[in-house]
């Protein structure tokens, strides 16, 4: 089935009053086309007497018309949202796979551009032209207009980016947290006991686990949800300007001060203020940041004035800060004013019942984040696909699962990922981590038959995740001829 697909410009309106053929129909003169899908913003005085003469015209083509709106004739984004849309309605609609041919003459050059961006990317078509009386077929695409595309993509970059950097939304809630795990149940129960509270709250866990998620959701159901949560990154911070980002500092206190500063205390006054990487603050800054906890004060760098502030303390860290502070790395007085409220948040690798709905709110939310992207289209993932993401330890934890995820998802042209597609989007493992377990010291306490166990233990217990806890298929996934041998494996080594 062929199908044509143009927008309806001036040129056309101006053949039906006039009698000849214009750039419409003397495609579908001059081409075997079965139906015409049209995209129209005129005035519907124009277009209804138009779509009349069309039929009489070209009596063996059925006509679609889509008239859509349009702030104004170079509208980018709005031109390709409404093309993109009656595109996938006529392949849709089509009986089997149709063979489409966009037509770049009729309306504005921004229009003929979409035309070409989506026959380059979602909607493999040919691309005519109308030149002289002559209908040519377009070997070779045309440049965009260098300001088009990149505004186009702006936003959608911009999303894709920020996704990555995996920062939460600022409504983040306990309903948005994806969890089945027992460990992870704990933890929101804990976390839901802290929200009400007015006390410091640490957050301890690798990166990634989603510290600062669950730290947003712990002040949405705080009693200070309607005021803001403020969230400073203290690893982010040079040490000579943590004090002023914290503190505040007035006009002249250093040079480069050419004007008076709030901190972040005195900015979340009332709400909460979220402290990331809390372990990678200066010995000097803990000093300070201990004393205002204390008082419940702050003073900007270069004045006297003391300034009261409430605020509720949320700090995270990847480190272990009882360690820390056993090694002189870390205040203990400090430690245990922020510890007050003490939650671990379990690595990925140990929330095995998690993984697989963690993938697929991944999913969802990718395809959400990216609906807008033109280069992109929703996608799923097969079985194969779903195998290879469940086999894996995780090392980056949730942020790692959604950003090897958002790869594929962006690289692959198939509307459903595969084995392959994923394996291309996953990052090589580090030499650490493949050689550890090869660079056991030797000698005294160096024991053969229990690295073995070990190693034995990780491949078992990934196996049996990756196949949703079927013991057949578990077995097949480490070599193993039998589920029996598995069972006799697991016993051994306590499984």
């Amino acid at each position: 089935m062929n199908i044509l697909l143009a927008w309806v410009g001036r040129a056309d309106l101006d053949a039906e009053k006039r009698d000849w053929e214009g750039p419409i129909l003397g495609a579908l003169l001059r081409r075997p086309f079965h139906e015409a899908w049209l995209l129209t913003n005129w005035d519907e005085a124009e277009v209804v007497p138009y779509l009349a003469w069309l039929g009489i015209k070209a009596p063996n083509v059925r006509i679609h018309h889509r008239p859509v709106p349009l702030s104004q004739p170079n509208a980018f984004a709005e031109i390709y949202r409404h093309a993109s849309a009656t595109i996938a309605e006529a392949v849709k609609a089509a009986p089997r796979p149709p063979k489409l041919t966009f037509h770049l003459s009729p309306g504005t050059p921004v229009m003929a551009s979409v035309w070409l961006l989506l026959a380059t990317s979602r909607f493999p078509a040919e691309l005519i032209e109308s030149s002289a009386g002559r209908l040519n077929t377009v070997e070779k695409p045309f440049n965009l207009p260098a300001q088009v595309l990149p505004d186009l993509l702006r936003d959608p970059d911009r999303r894709l980016t920020e996704a990555t950097a995996e920062r939460p939304m600022a409504a983040s809630s306990f309903g948005e947290i994806t969890y089945q795990s027992e460990r992870m149940r704990r933890v929101i129960s804990l976390a839901k006991k802290a929200a009400p509270r007015n006390v410091p709250l640490l957050i301890e866990g690798e990166s990634g686990t989603g510290k600062e998620l669950l730290a947003q959701a712990v002040h949405r159901a705080s009693p200070r949800a309607a005021k803001d949560m403020v969230v400073v990154n203290c690893g982010a911070i040079p040490p000579n300007l943590l004090e002023s980002r914290l503190f505040g500092h007035i006009k002249g206190a250093f040079t480069g001060a050419h004007a008076d500063q709030v901190g972040c205390f005195e900015a979340a006054n009332g709400g909460t203020l979220f402290l990331d990487e809390i372990g990678e603050l200066p010995l000097p800054a803990q000093v300070t940041l201990l004393r205002v906890l204390q008082e419940g004060e702050v003073t900007r760098i270069g004045e006297n004035k003391v300034r009261k502030v409430d605020v509720r303390l949320i700090a995270a860290t990847n480190r272990d800060l009882f360690v820390e502070t056993r090694e002189g790395r870390f205040r203990e007085d400090l430690f245990y004013r922020l510890a007050v409220l003490l939650i671990k948040l379990p690595a990925l690798r140990e929330r095995g019942a998690d993984l697989e709905p963690l993938i697929d709110s991944a999913l969802k939310r990718i395809n959400e984040e990216m609906k807008e992207d033109p280069l992109y289209t929703p996608k799923s993932l097969d079985a194969d696909a779903r195998q290879v993401l469940l086999a894996q330890t995780w090392r980056g934890n949730v942020r790692e699962l959604q950003n090897t995820l958002r790869r594929a998802l962006v690289w692959s042209d198939s509307e459903v990922l595969d084995a392959t597609d994923i394996e291309g989007a996953l990052f090589p493992e580090t030499p650490n981590e493949v050689n550890g377990i090869l660079d056991q010291p030797l000698g005294f306490g160096c024991n053969l038959d229990a690295i073995l166990d070990r190693v034995s233990e990780h491949y078992i217990k990934r196996a049996l995740q990756a196949a949703n806890g079927n013991k057949t298929r578990a077995a097949a996934l480490i070599g193993f001829a039998s589920y029996q041998r598995l069972d006799t494996q697991r016993a051994r080594l306590g499984i």
